[in-house]
């Protein structure tokens, strides 16, 4: 399939300008769809990292952007949001080409992307702190202030929409950034980088080294010039993170794995929540940290609900993500379709009963396509159960009460999502508060709504962001403490009154 989009090199951007990795190493970027090479991509290492946070340190530490007002940076920002839309198609087709998303989807993240930067550009400006008056000596208020350079390190899965989520409320907040994009999709990173540069924003504010975890990502985190890390991937990688940039001190945000689960009770809209189930794990290519890749359905529905999983799962459509038709495209690299597959293998060893899927669609010879997949009994002890494959597998399994349904939605070491479907409000309150989730949809699939707080428990992660609480990790807090009057103040090592030292005197002549 020929990419038909004009693909520049990408380079790294530092300090307002675009230029290859000091030590002039590159390394390929791959059409997910055919695994041929898109283009070479310019690798940054310690040296470039080191240069980059030198920028922004200056940037922060001497530049303007942190002293200007919050109305002066959301400008900047909305030029952000205006320059993505208007080049939203261009920027749809570099995201498929690079990523494989089906060409609509990629579209909506596009969308998403400009949404993002409008959001926080608003958002910044409401930003308010609190005041409390203490008694009749006090009035005491809380400010919002930047805290430095930030280190943002995404994923491969979504990127660009993603890359916003992090890069909008950092700059809104006067936070300068130095953006590790993953290695297996850089190229609406830098097409990004080239939007930001031309809104004019000061040199070093914004900065993007491409390049490997080892080689680019740990040195951004052990870098003492950094002060934040906003990280999200795989939690194996966040907890060496954690350690990693412990010497510094730095605080964290880490969005990790997932492993959310359905659960499905006998009174749902059986329509809808099929619906939801197929769209939640199937759509984005399965290649989602909140997809609801395990399906827990009461008895009474369970063999109903799977054969209609069943049935609309092996009609999903698998093909060229450039076609508008294309429900499920080619899995992002071969590294990670061996993964997938891998635990398809695993999925059929543990006793899983495969009702849909489980390998390469006919017709699509290369490329790293996978059917949509479908295993049914599934139980708590399999890994197929417990484990974030990551990509379009749906694996079932049956429960008798409610307190079954919530032990075995716990049953996994990771909390990022839940949903819950069930006419009884009151159940699904209690179900969706009882399981272990920072977010949960009852009656839903994932819709997102940018005021929340989006973040996980357990393995899942640590830290909120979206709306103002992006701003609790961005911004410190300082607390202004005014004096109305003049309140009590001790006198420790005060001369004694007049009265007292003249009586001392008079005791001393007598």
């Amino acid at each position: 399939m020929s990419h038909q989009i004009p693909i520049k090199e990408p380079l790294l951007y530092i300090d307002g300008t675009f230029r290859s990795g000091a030590e002039g190493h590159t390394f390929e970027t791959i059409n997910p769809a055919t695994n041929q090479v898109i283009t070479e991509v310019a690798e940054g290492r310690t040296e470039d990292i080191d240069v980059a946070v030198q920028a922004a340190r200056r940037a922060f530490d001497e530049g303007p952007w942190p002293r200007m007002t919050p109305r002066e940076r959301a400008g900047y920002l909305t030029a952000i949001a205006e320059a993505l839309e208007a080049n939203g198609h261009e920027i749809a087709r570099l995201e498929v080409l690079d990523t494989g998303l089906p060409i609509k989807q990629a579209q909506g993240q596009a969308a998403r992307a400009a949404q993002n930067f409008r959001f926080f550009a608003r958002v910044i400006q409401d930003l308010g702190g609190t005041a409390q008056r203490f008694g009749d000596e006090f009035l005491n208020y809380t400010i919002h202030k930047p805290v430095g350079v930030a280190g943002l390190i995404t994923p491969w899965n979504t990127p660009l929409m993603l890359e916003s989520w992090k890069i909008a409320p950092c700059l809104a907040s006067g936070c300068t950034a130095i953006l590790k994009p993953a290695e297996w999709s850089p190229l609406t990173a830098i097409r990004l980088a080239e939007l930001i540069d031309e809104a004019g924003l000061p040199p070093g504010v914004f900065n993007v080294v491409h390049g490997f975890g080892e080689t680019a990502g740990a040195p951004l985190v052990a870098h003492p010039g950094v002060n934040l890390i906003s990280f999200t991937g795989e939690t194996t990688t966040g907890k060496a993170i954690i350690k990693n940039g412990a010497d510094s001190l730095k605080r964290y945000s880490l969005e990790l794995g997932g492993k959310s689960p359905v659960v499905v009770f006998s009174d749902c809209d059986f329509d809808r929540a099929v619906d939801a189930t197929i769209f939640g794990v199937f759509s984005l290519n399965g290649e989602r940290c909140t997809a609801g890749s395990r399906v827990l359905i009461e008895d009474a529905i369970y063999d109903d609900f799977v054969t209609a999983l069943a049935e609309r799962a092996s009609r999903v459509r698998v093909g060229d993500p450039q076609d508008p038709d294309t429900e499920l495209g080619p899995l992002i690299h071969p590294e990670h379709h061996q993964r997938v597959t891998g635990y398809i293998d695993i999925g059929r060893r543990e006793g899983g009963r495969l009702l849909a899927g489980g390998k390469r669609p006919e017709g699509l010879p290369e490329g790293n396509y996978v059917e949509a997949t479908l295993f049914a009994d599934v139980t708590t002890d399999m890994r197929v159960f417990k484990e974030e494959i990551f990509g379009p597998v749906l694996v079932a399994g049956r429960f008798s009460d409610e307190a079954d349904a919530v032990h075995q939605a716990n049953a996994v070491p990771y909390g990022l999502a839940g949903y819950v479907w069930t006419g009884d409000a009151g159940r699904g309150h209690r179900v969706a508060q009882s399981i272990d989730a920072g977010m949960v949809w009852l009656n839903s699939q994932n819709v997102r709504d940018l005021r929340m707080p989006f973040g996980g428990v357990k393995s899942s992660g640590m830290g909120r962001e979206g709306g103002h609480y992006s701003f609790e990790f961005y911004c410190e807090l300082e607390t202004i403490h005014v004096a109305l009057g003049e309140h009590h103040i001790p006198r420790f090592g005060a001369p004694e009154s007049p009265d007292q030292v003249e009586k001392g005197m008079s005791q001393s002549s007598a």
